[in-house]
């Protein structure tokens, strides 16, 4: 493959990781404002518990969407290191492997904080 197409692919790649975060970030938006309006207080166990379990598939299934995505743009490194009378972009972007590994240690660190919240904002105005 050639740097075009590889710097399509990494950009591909980048947009992945945005769009698995708009499924949570909704799920989000809603467990927020039922939270805060109270709603939790008078719901039932099941309901809490539905609420959580919603909340932790969502946010697995995008965790590992987007660490696939960044496992993928490892290997995309690679190929650009690869490449002989590279642009500067390219290059650039063949040196982001520290960024990328600092990427997947934050989605995974993140969405373990936030889970955490989701249950105490749930379960805590019982």
């Amino acid at each position: 493959m050639d740097e075009k197409g590889l710097l399509a692919l990494w950009n591909d790649k980048r947009s992945q990781i945005v769009n698995a975060q708009i499924a949570p970030t909704l799920m989000l938006i809603g467990v927020f404002t039922l939270a805060s309006l109270g709603i939790f207080k008078n719901a039932s166990d099941s309901a809490r518990y539905l609420t959580i379990g919603v909340a932790a598939a969502t946010g697995i299934l995008a965790i590992i969407s987007q660490y696939a995505a960044i496992r993928e743009a490892e290997s995309l490194i690679l190929d650009l290191k690869k490449l002989t009378n590279s642009s500067e972009l390219a290059k650039k972007v063949a040196n982001s492997r520290e960024l990328l590994s600092l990427t997947a240690i934050a989605i995974v660190g993140i969405g373990l904080a936030i889970f955490a919240l989701v249950v105490w904002a749930v379960l805590a105005s019982h």
